[in-house]
This record gives structure tokens, sequence and C-alpha cells, in this order.
């Protein structure tokens, strides 16, 4: 069964590499094209450390950034950072909150949020946390998607626009990175299911699954596995 990648590249082709080491089908066809908003170089005397909630925010950091502490969410987050060029990297476990109680715990009283357009505001008590857009993730044309496949769904975006771009839905399995993003694609898929953590690996397992034993292995309505 085909499996279908709809998140913006480079991530797309990255999550594509590891689903064919796993001996899936994937379709690599992004919703949406990530383009970078320009802006001025970070006065890192202002903060004490940089929060990164996804790749993009250590891809597009503005000069002056990498020279700060870096807290990121996931270990993916944090492989970017390193490649562009933070030395002092923390990954961690689960979302921004999370990152953000680390850096908390760690003594961070002021920090820098370089996210996208769309974000979740990520907070906790102590820190002081400023946001920058440094990136926006924009529609790009499609055809209609049509099944027998599984979708992966990365963000409550994604999924609004995957169910107005879907054919037959009783078709297509739902494969959603969190509860948000499973309740924006709506109803009348042949399976709906949320990944076990907000993490690109584990959503990408819970596709594997999908696709290698059917539909019939998770229940509809978001249950997860």
């Amino acid at each position: 069964m085909k499996l279908l990648i709809l998140r913006p590249q480079p991530g797309g082709c990255e999550t594509a590499e590891r689903a064919r080491a796993m001996g899936l089908d994937p379709v690599v066809a992004p919703l949406f094209a990530t383009i970078e908003i320009p802006g001025p170089p970070v006065a890192a005397e202002r903060y004490d450390a940089i929060l990164l909630t996804s790749a993009n925010g250590a891809r597009y950091a503005p000069p002056g950034a990498a020279g700060l502490p870096c807290f990121a969410v996931g270990e993916s987050t944090a492989a970017a950072a390193r490649a562009a060029g933070f030395a002092e990297v923390r990954p961690g476990p689960g979302d921004g909150a999370a990152a953000a109680a680390m850096m908390a715990a760690a003594g961070v009283k002021r920090a820098l949020h370089l996210c996208g357009r769309d974000h979740l505001a990520a907070e906790a008590p102590g820190v002081e946390i400023e946001r920058r857009i440094v990136y926006a993730a924009e529609p790009v044309p499609h055809a209609r998607f049509e099944g027998p496949a599984v979708a992966m769904i990365h963000s409550a975006r994604a999924g609004a626009r995957f169910a107005q771009l879907a054919g037959d839905k009783a078709a297509i399995a739902v494969a959603a990175i969190s509860p948000a993003a499973a309740a924006a694609a709506g109803e009348g898929w042949a399976v709906k299911a949320v990944a076990p953590a907000p993490r690109d690996q584990a959503l990408l397992e819970l596709a594997a699954q999908l696709c290698n034993h059917g539909f019939d292995v998770v229940k509809d309505g978001g249950d997860g596995l």
C-alpha cells in the first residue's frame, strides 16, 4: 500500500528515505512549500537560550542565534540545529512545552523561539519567551489524492488541507502526529489514528503498521495503537 508523505521539503524526502529503509512505498507529495522570512541578526546578549520546536527553525535561524545554547524538540530538530552551527544543543522529548520546562529547569530566564508563522506558543513559569517568525509554509497546487493509501499528517493545518484534497476517504487511512492534527482532518476515513508521541519517527512507525497490516489494526476515531 502506498504511503503519502505530505510534509514540506526537505523533511519530506528525509521521512521517505527512512520509510524505504522500512520496506515501505512512499510517495512524497508536500502540501506546503517552506519559505524563509528574513530578519535582522539576533542580539545574543539579550537572551540566555534559543528554543527550536522544528527543524526549519534551525535551518532558517538568523545570524547570531547559533552562538546561544539551544533547546530543541526531538532528535531530528537537534540534528538540524547542529547542522546549522549550534554548538550547544540540548534535545528533549515531547513538545514545545516540555522544552520550555527544560529551559526553566536549566535556569534560563529569557529565550528566543525561532518558529514558523503557524506555531504553538510554548510557555514555562519563570521564562520569558520572545518569538520570531523565521519561515512560513505556503500551499502548493495539488490534484486529488486517491486510495488505497496511508497518509501521514504532521500538523492540524495539513490535516484540514488534506481533507479538502482527498477523494474517496473510505479508501484512505490517516496517521496523525497529534490529536489536534487528527481532529483537523475530520471524519469519514477508513482509519484515523494518532501517533504515541508527537515526533516524525513515531508517526512513521504508526503509518508502517497500517501499510503492512491493513486498516483493521487500528480502530477508527484516533485511538492509536
